[in-house]
């Protein structure tokens, strides 16, 4: 999937030009949490690096052959996505826009552009979100389900029977 038919919406691997972008997503999804420290802004963009790199090597070596793309809007760069597709589903192993792309439809359109694909596959889509993720309230209003809730993350699923 790399365009859309009615947003610009493109998908490209991630490049290491990306990491500066990419480090700044991440961090803005651990916004509320580094609120409660009392660290300085050094220390605090210490821990996003760290905390970034960790994820990103856990995902390279887990999911080695899972897809990091970066995501674009009207040639923008939004965010990214981690895409494993599996035997038995596809998984989103990671969905994050930038905070001013959070609301833009091309968001809700590039998930379901994501369900077309798993529903013509005949296979579920899942995703992991942390429990107080931004884009909990996106998943559910597009039809997924909590199936599994850990207290820390939560597993959402869409079936294209469910809909």
């Amino acid at each position: 999937m790399t365009a859309s038919a009615t947003s610009n919406i493109e998908l490209r691997p991630i490049t290491a030009d990306d990491e500066e972008f990419l480090v700044r997503v991440y961090g803005s999804t651990r916004e509320a949490e580094l609120a409660l420290v009392p660290w300085d802004a050094a220390q605090r963009e210490m821990f996003i690096r760290f905390q970034y790199q960790a994820q990103r090597n856990h995902y390279q070596s887990e999911y080695p052959d899972a897809e990091a793309l970066l995501v674009l809007f009207d040639g923008q760069a939004a965010g990214r996505l981690y895409l494993h597709r599996r035997a038995h589903e596809i998984r989103l192993l990671d969905f994050t826009l930038a905070p001013e792309q959070r609301t833009h439809p091309a968001g809700v359109e590039l998930i379901r552009n994501l369900m077309a694909e798993a529903e013509a596959a005949a296979q579920p889509l899942n995703i992991h979100l942390e429990t107080l993720n931004w884009a909990q309230a996106l998943f559910e209003q597009l039809g997924f389900v909590p199936v599994v809730n850990n207290g820390a993350h939560v597993l959402y699923e869409w079936r294209a029977a469910q809909a």
